[in-house]
């Protein structure tokens, strides 16, 4: 047949671990192509005249493993054109073997016929080394291209292909992303040979000072402590489902409905809102975490009743933002923040069919009256419902104020709320021809007023009387000291 390559695997150590059928078919073979050199077996196997050809030159061309692993499949690819070849890999070929992987690729594209020939797998030595039932369950992942969220650290967790101090440093960085610094993890190369060594050392002392090679692998055992696991969004989110358990859950988080959070989701967003006005990351980090509480509170009604999960609301939020950003996911392009937000307006109206809406329907009524408004009259200003410059609307603030002292000569309650809203409205409108989100400029005086009026409660406890028996004259001096100081 042509275009055949044979796959086997050299095994974890030396000769006496590898599988007769692997032995036969590397002592038959003309020449076997290796991925690397480095291995117990092959100088035993030379000794025996097995030819080998190595592509452990490849490894110096690159910077980055997947040209080295995509060289090495391109270059087998070829020679299996002139003839049927046999290639070499260490342990199993279907254990942490990103070549072979490729290779099966190709197979399905009909580019070659691949056949696994076998091999004694490193994991089998290396359970023994370190003790653990694969029964217990454990990943296995790639130490040239580990990647943090894949991580699972309630299970056993072995990292193969750690082949050198570079790779070993990366893959410590990674781990320290989920693990402590201290959490001792085992190093173990060539699991189950003579040559082997077990080595055990906290994370952070993983790439210090000992000898890596290509057969050398990183057990990592389950973290024991759970505050180390508090870190985990399935660990949150078993919480939140064991606070809503009828049985033996919290009795306010039971009984809450979507509508009852309403109020704190508000509430839990405006904090949130304090924490960035403060330029405090660690009071951030500790918002955003009440506001990711909310959300997973109302998740969790939702998969009580039945209507959709936390993954549903991650799935259509992804689906989304894949779908809406087809310059980043897709052949669109946008240079711009502006062409963006075109891009996003259209797609989004083409994902509710094109409907024609009003002008107004998409300003959320929901928010705060401020906020809304705002909005209201900035969309509306996009279509020349507006004043074309900062005069007119100064003038209508001053006919709406006028307008409003009239009927507080009235008394009338109703008409008295009517103008005050009409004297909102048109200030708010100035403040977008200055450029105010009428919202931030509130919260900073609103902090100003905490502030000074704190300073004036302080200056009355000092006193040791009460605020009753100051006049307004004195409690504005206090006031008039906290500007002074502020200006200070």
């Amino acid at each position: 047949m042509t275009n055949q390559i044979t796959i086997v695997g050299l095994g974890a150590a030396d000769l006496n671990q590898m599988p007769l059928g692997v032995y036969r078919l590397l002592k038959e073979a003309e020449v076997v192509w290796l991925r690397t050199k480095e291995h117990p077996a092959v100088a035993a196997l030379e000794k025996e005249g097995v030819r080998f050809e190595s592509f452990d030159a490849i490894y110096e061309k690159h910077g980055r493993f997947e040209e080295v692993y995509d060289e090495i499949v391109a270059a087998l690819l070829q020679k299996a054109e002139q003839g049927p070849v046999l290639y070499a890999v260490p342990g199993h070929p279907m254990a942490a073997e990103r070549t072979v992987q490729l290779l099966l690729e190709r197979k399905q594209k009909g580019e070659a016929e691949v056949v696994i020939g076998g091999g004694q797998s490193f994991l089998d030595a290396l359970f023994t080394s370190v003790g653990i039932d694969p029964a217990d369950g454990f990943q296995l992942l790639d130490g040239t291209a580990l990647n943090r969220d894949d991580i699972r650290i309630a299970g056993h967790l072995i990292i193969a292909q750690v082949y050198d101090a570079f790779v070993a440093s990366d893959v410590k960085l990674t781990l320290m992303e989920k693990y402590p610094d201290e959490h001792e993890v085992t190093v173990v190369t060539a699991a189950g040979s003579e040559q082997e060594t077990v080595r055990k050392v906290p994370l952070y002392e993983l790439d210090h000072g000992m000898e890596l090679n290509n057969l050398t692998s990183v057990y990592v055992p389950p973290v024991q402590r759970e505050e180390d696991t508090y870190r985990e969004f399935s660990v949150l989110r078993g919480i939140i489902a064991r606070l809503r358990d009828p049985e033996g859950g919290c009795p306010w988080d039971i009984k809450q409905t979507h509508a009852s959070l309403k109020k704190y989701l508000l509430e839990e967003t405006y904090e949130l809102f304090e924490a960035i006005d403060n330029e405090d990351d660690e009071e951030m980090a500790a918002e955003l975490g009440d506001v990711l509480l909310q959300v997973l509170l109302h998740a969790q009604i939702g998969e009580d009743e039945g209507m959709f999960t936390i993954e549903d609301v991650i799935a259509s939020t992804s689906a989304k933002m894949i779908r809406r950003h087809p310059h980043v996911f897709g052949d669109a392009t946008a240079e711009t923040a502006e062409e963006v937000k075109v891009n996003w307006q259209e797609i989004k109206a083409a994902e509710k069919g094109n409907k024609e809406e009003r002008i107004l329907d998409g300003i959320p009524k929901g928010q705060p009256a401020l906020m809304e408004a705002y909005d209201l009259q900035k969309k509306a200003a996009k279509t020349g419902f507006d004043w074309p410059d900062a005069e007119g609307v100064i003038e209508k603030v001053k006919e709406e104020w006028a307008e409003f002292l009239v009927e507080t000569e009235t008394g009338h309650p109703d008409r008295l709320r009517e103008e005050f809203g009409d004297v909102l409205f048109t200030l708010i409108n100035a403040a977008r021809f200055w450029d105010i989100h009428p919202e931030e400029a509130l919260q900073a005086v609103n902090r100003k007023f905490r502030r000074r009026f704190g300073f004036v409660e302080d200056r009355v406890k000092e006193s040791g009387r009460p605020f009753s028996d100051f006049t307004l004259k004195e409690l504005d001096e206090f006031w008039d000291l906290a500007k002074g100081e502020e200006r200070a």
